[in-house]
């Protein structure tokens, strides 16, 4: 009887640490953009305020589904998603800007773990 109840302590513990990372992991993927921040750490103009706020909308709804993907199919979906999203600022931005953000950027998904 009191195997059993090790067991079943045991499995309950498993199945919680399980479903923490589960929850850790779909986390990771949820890049929520402070853009009052991006805006005055990047110093952009009105217009490339709205454009960047746009793309990073998509940006952030794109990893979104990346938390549903198998584990083989995040590396290539994050890269896909990052360069789309580098291209679009690129255009957007000036070459100070851009750098500052690509900064930024990387910072981000190597605290999250994507990188």
């Amino acid at each position: 009887m009191m195997s059993l109840m090790v067991m079943m302590t045991m499995t309950m513990a498993f199945a919680e640490n399980e479903e923490g990372n589960a929850t850790n992991s779909a986390n990771a993927y949820d890049i929520s953009v402070n853009m009052h921040s991006l805006s005055r750490t990047l110093n952009l103009s009105s217009d490339q305020y709205e454009f960047v706020e746009d793309v990073m909308h998509a940006f952030s709804a794109e990893l979104q589904n990346v938390a549903t993907a198998t584990e083989d199919e995040r590396q290539p979906m994050i890269s896909k998603i990052v360069n789309k999203n580098l291209a679009a600022t690129r255009s957007i931005l000036t070459k100070a800007q851009y750098h500052k953000y690509l900064m930024l950027l990387n910072v981000t998904l190597n605290n999250r773990g994507l990188k």
